[in-house]
């Protein structure tokens, strides 16, 4: 009897012991079949060139660390250079395929989108939607179709047309700011540019007056600065996020949750008023509100609140700002490096000034009719993004089944990604690729007429504001020449000190040396 009781307390003793071996041993069995299971998927990748990793964690170490020196884009056109146009990185097991070829990139995005072998990934998808809330290029499907189908009509190169002298105007103040500090002060371009796309874009958008001096009686005033400040934190945010960043810590007490909360409450509190007037709009079916401006009533935000019913405050507000930062930047820091270009290349900037002096000439301005006599700068802006890929490598692709790229088997749920800075660089591709040749985008031969140009997407996925961007940039590139002579004051390393936030931008912000032209 007593060795019974004694066996059954040593036993119940031992139990809690047993209980947790048991349980860790079942933990680390399931880890070690996912870990064994993944590596097994994935093991076709092995071949493929990769830099060094971590043994467990991969190269998100060295991503995560080029992220924080604002220089992931860098990280990759460096891995590009010494592994070749197609390699491999891991995020832990979790491989993504990194491409550089530009045709490959443009086969594989029109390609992959089309058949469905490869979709936006989730975890891309899942930053976008959480920078403001859910935004057409965080959805996918029928979500995205109904999105871009609504604002397709109002960024085609027909609707934009209308809106040349909207663009002109804003130009024009840009032209006044240089000759007040020409020649006494040097001028940093990129805020100057800046300003000039957030002052288009919030017009077009949301019927704000490009005039500084102008107020919008719809709601706050357009604080250019306060409102890059907001976008640029929730830009960054979004490269956290998309680099592994969880969506957890923003709850968290640091300053860059701080900084999130501030800047999304900002843009919030900007856009809530002319949302929820457009809404009214709609609702009323009214567009001759006594408090709504003409510039209000014809804009982006009023007509497609009223034509799509599904847009309500919440993805109304979400599709703002994701315009507002996409119509800001791109623009805005191709026209910096396409100065800088401008400023090293004399035989280009002289062949470019005399263009726009022959259609000033006849037409003693830049209007739709003579936009297609320049072609020459269009040419310049092309050169820049090549070799200046502002969004380069801030979306990615996932494969939705075993695919081949390039020759090579792309198993299921691997992420694809590319090195846009790497493409615009490619010999094969581009002959002479470092050297800045405007010219080869106006060459009809078999060999350079179908030369990518990637740098706006490919397929139905491309940049909803190709025209926008292209109408603006071409204008304000055409009056800078037409009125100034200018110089870097850094040189050639305000090209090559770059840092990324979202996109890709000058780190000294490109200052410059203006002077008025001599007519003599």
């Amino acid at each position: 009897m007593f060795q019974d009781i004694t066996a059954q307390i040593d036993y119940s003793s031992s139990f809690p012991y047993l209980a947790t071996v048991l349980g860790i041993s079942s933990v680390t069995g399931t880890l070690g079949w996912r870990w064994w299971k993944q590596k097994n998927t994935y093991k076709s990748l092995e071949s493929l060139p990769s830099p060094p990793k971590h043994w467990l964690l991969g190269n998100l170490p060295q991503v995560l660390a080029a992220v924080k020196q604002k220089k992931l884009f860098l990280q990759f056109f460096d891995w590009s250079k010494q592994l070749g146009s197609m390699y491999v990185i891991w995020n832990g097991n979790h491989p993504i395929v990194i491409l550089s070829n530009p045709k490959a990139i443009e086969d594989t995005i029109v390609n992959g989108m089309r058949d469905g072998s490869l979709i936006r990934s989730e975890q891309m998808r899942k930053a976008w939607n959480d920078m403001s809330g859910p935004i057409m290029i965080g959805e996918t499907g029928t979500e995205w179709q109904w999105r871009r189908k609504v604002w397709n009509p109002e960024f085609s190169s027909s609707s934009l047309s209308k809106y040349i002298e909207i663009i002109n105007q804003a130009c024009e103040q840009v032209i006044e700011t240089v000759k007040e500090a020409a020649p006494l002060r040097e001028v940093e371009v990129d805020p100057l540019f800046v300003e000039l796309t957030m002052r288009v874009i919030s017009s077009l958008v949301l019927g704000i007056p490009v005039d500084r001096n102008s107020t919008s009686p719809e709601g706050p005033p357009l604080e250019v600065t306060k409102l890059y400040e907001a976008m640029s934190v929730l830009g960054y945010r979004f490269l956290r996020q998309a680099t592994g960043e969880k969506r957890w810590m923003k709850y968290l007490p640091t300053k860059n949750s701080r900084d999130y909360w501030a800047a999304k409450r900002y843009l919030e509190e900007f856009l809530i008023p002319r949302v929820d007037l457009a809404l009214q709009m709609r609702e009323q079916k009214q567009t001759d509100l006594p408090q709504v401006s003409s510039l209000f009533r014809e804009s982006m935000l009023v007509k497609i609140a009223a034509k799509e019913l599904k847009y309500n405050r919440e993805t109304l507000i979400a599709e703002s700002v994701e315009l507002l930062i996409a119509g800001t930047d791109t623009t805005a820091h191709t026209l910096s490096f396409a100065a800088g270009e401008l400023s090293l290349n004399q035989r280009i900037f002289q062949q470019a000034r005399d263009i726009v002096d022959q259609v000033w000439q006849s037409k003693g301005c830049i209007n739709t009719e003579n936009l297609k006599e320049l072609a020459y700068i269009r040419a310049i802006i092309k050169e820049t993004l090549r070799l200046y890929s502002i969004a380069s490598g801030s979306t990615s692709l996932v494969a939705q089944r075993d695919t081949v790229i390039e020759g090579q088997v792309i198993p299921r749920g691997t992420r694809v990604s590319w090195s846009m800075l790497a493409a615009g660089r490619d010999p094969e591709v581009y002959a002479n690729p470092e050297v800045f040749l405007p010219e080869r985008w106006l060459d009809k031969s078999k060999e350079t007429s179908s030369l990518p140009m990637i740098d706006f997407g490919s397929g139905t996925h491309r940049c909803l504001g190709e025209h926008l961007s292209m109408l603006e940039s071409t204008v304000m590139l055409a009056l800078l020449l037409r009125y100034f002579d200018w110089e870097l004051v850094n040189g050639r390393s305000s090209l090559e000190e770059l840092q990324q936030n979202l996109l890709i931008y000058p780190s000294d912000k490109m200052p410059v040396r203006f002077r008025l032209r001599n007519w003599e």
